[in-house]
């Protein structure tokens, strides 16, 4: 795996660790939520469009 798409997958990481401590702390929010599936999707298609 490429530097770049290491560099998202621990961003993506740590996105979901630092969303559900916000969750748990302050009750869950629907856009934090949908950003870290927009960051995970834009992760997925990084790795597999250097897959290829």
């Amino acid at each position: 795996m490429p530097g770049s798409v290491k560099t998202m997958a621990g961003l993506t990481l740590g996105g979901l660790v630092v969303v559900s401590a916000y969750s748990v702390v302050l009750g869950s929010n629907g856009w934090l939520w949908f950003g870290w599936v927009v960051l995970g999707v834009l992760t997925i298609g990084m790795a597999a469009s250097r897959g290829n």
